[in-house]
Order: structure tokens, then C-alpha cells, then sequence
């Protein structure tokens, strides 16, 4: 299983452990190290950036040989932390970067000077053009069947449109639970593979027993698409109460997004909203949860250690 990602980043499997908001930690990554392939984590994971240095350190001093670790960094806006961590992530030294949800120019830059390598998320052909012109390592191809925040073409088209019009690997994220879909996503061109959902039940990952045990219970077909939790569409479990308040904007959320002067402080209020629902969620057991998934999920049987998820992923 050899390809162009491998060769970057020095790992066994062509696998990227991807990056989830409060599920992913350090434990998940050394596993995933330990195991052959890279892990990474959002850096918005860590309230202080004291915590993200003293994360940085601790994978530092646990990484193997054949294993690559690295961070995701949100670039727009809407992170205030972004530029306190990028400094952070580049006085301490990574594997790699991930960029998601703006221009990664400036991240390019910085981590480029220190040797670090950085992949962006990408959902179409006209931002991965803009990506590899800045000097992207890689494009993360975020398809139809990714879990959160999601593309809209299907993996093959996506993985086939950016192949023939780039030149730097592309690294497809999306719809894989098995190693029959690895095979798959390498076969349409992609040279490795971003894998997220299958590791939420895992016995290292920071969620409750709860949010493991519906990844078991639940399959493809009970992943919906709701707009109650960030303003954009995002993938979840339809669990019961996700039936009960629905997963279309409201009324009041809909007249007020058409208005152009306050359409923009609605979604931030939205996503901050969103994001305490997220977290509680994740982190806390009660019958209003929201629990965020992707389809592959559907190969999830039981709640096993990371070692187990990647040896079921590559053999």
C-alpha cells in the first residue's frame, strides 16, 4: 500500500486518522502512530495554546517510526486562536498541517519555512487549483459521503475531477469504513485516504459510551443531513430527538438568514449555539443529543481499540 502519501509523510499505510472536533486526542494518535499511519487533531480541541504545546510535546515524545502526526487548523475568520496556533504549531514542529474553511496561504507559508507539510480541505476543482498555486503538499477531496461538513460530489467523480487537473496527490476523505473502500477511493486515483467516523468508537476517543454506542447501533441509512446545528449542512445520527425538532432551519432562522445586514451575525450566533450542542453531545449523557457521523459508520460492530479499527482498515 505504498503511494505518494506514504512517501510524504514516512508512514506504513497510506491513512490519515482525520481530525474531529472533541473526539480526536493524543491517545487516538499515538495508537494511530503505533498502528502505521498519520493521526491529527483539531487544533480547537485544546482551549489554551499552553494545552496545544504541551500536546505537541507529548506526540513528539511518543512518535514511531512508520507513524506521522499532525494538526487541523480552521484559517477564516471565525477562529480567533488560528494565528496563536499556527505560531504554536511551527515553534514546536508537526508532521503536517490540514487546513480547512479559508485561504491557507499564509499557513503555507510558516509551516513551509519550518519544513512542516500542509494538506487543505477541498470540495471542488476551482478551490484545489487555488490550493495547489499556493503551494499545497496535498488536497484533501472532501466528498458527498464525509461526515460533519460535507462535499457535494460523490467520491469517485471528485477524486477523478481533481486527479486529472492536478499535479500535487490528492488524498480522499469520505465513505470509507473497510479496507474494501481504501481499495476503492486508491483505485479511482487517490493516493491515500482520510478516515474519521469508523475511530469514534474507538476505547481512546474523548466522547461518552453513549455517542460510541450509537455508532454500533446505528448504519448508512440513519445518517441525515440537518441545518440545526451550525447553519450548515451537517451530517448526523438520526436519533429520536434529532426526528423530534427536525433538521431544517426554522421559521424565524429562514426569514432572518434572507436579510443580507443580519443574515452574517445569525450564522455566528448559529454556529456558536451548534457548537455547545456538539459538545454537550459529546461529552455528556442526556436525551438531547446530537451526535455527529458519517455513514461509514455502517462497519462500526462494536466499540474496539484503535489498533483494532486500523488492523480491520488495512487487512
Amino acid at each position: 500500500m505504498q503511494t505518494k502519501l506514504t512517501q510524504l509523510l514516512n508512514i506504513k499505510y497510506p491513512i490519515i486518522q482525520a481530525p474531529m472536533f472533541l473526539v480526536s486526542n493524543t491517545a487516538m494518535v499515538i495508537e494511530a502512530m503505533k498502528g502505521g499511519i498519520a493521526g491529527c487533531i483539531p487544533a480547537l480541541n485544546y482551549r489554551t495554546l499552553d494545552e496545544l504545546r504541551a500536546a505537541i510535546k507529548e506526540l513528539k515524545a511518543a512518535k514511531v517510526e512508520g507513524g506521522s502526526f499532525g494538526f487541523n487548523l480552521i484559517v477564516n475568520k471565525s477562529n480567533i486562536k488560528y494565528k496563536g496556533q499556527l505560531e504554536v504549531l511551527c515553534e514546536e514542529g508537526c508532521d503536517f498541517i490540514i487546513t480547512s474553511l479559508g485561504s491557507p496561504e499564509e499557513t503555507i507559508r510558516q509551516a513551509h519555512a519550518v519544513g512542516i507539510k500542509v494538506f487543505c480541505d477541498v470540495t471542488d476543482l476551482k478551490f484545489a487549483q487555488k490550493v495547489e498555486s499556493l503551494g499545497a503538499d496535498a488536497a484533501i477531496a472532501v466528498n458527498n459521503e464525509a461526515g460533519g461538513h460535507r462535499g457535494n460530489y460523490s467520491p469517485e467523480e471528485l477524486i477523478k475531477l481533481l486527479t486529472s487537473n492536478l499535479k500535487i496527490p490528492v488524498i480522499s476523505a469520505g465513505g470509507v469504513g473497510c479496507k474494501a473502500d481504501i481499495d476503492k477511493m486508491i483505485g479511482y486515483g487517490a493516493e491515500g485516504v482520510s478516515v474519521g467516523s469508523p475511530f469514534i468508537a474507538s476505547v481512546e476517543a474523548n466522547v461518552t459510551d453513549e455517542y460510541k454506542q450509537a455508532c454500533v447501533d446505528y448504519g448508512a441509512k440513519d445518517i441525515v443531513m440537518t441545518q440545526r446545528i451550525s447553519g450548515t449542512p451537517c451530517t448526523v445520527i438520526n436519533t429520536p430527538y434529532v426526528q423530534k425538532i427536525g433538521t431544517k432551519e426554522s421559521w424565524l432562522e429562514s426569514v432572518l438568514n434572507k436579510n443580507k445586514k443580519l443574515k452574517k451575525w445569525v450564522k455566528m450566533i448559529r454556529f456558536s449555539i451548534g457548537m455547545r450542542a456538539t459538545e454537550n453531545a459529546a461529552t455528556k449523557a442526556t436525551y438531547k443529543t446530537v451526535w455527529v457521523a458519517g455513514p461509514s459508520i455502517e462497519y462500526t460492530k462494536a466499540i474496539l481499540p484503535t489498533k483494532d479499527i486500523i488492523a480491520k482498515l488495512v487487512h
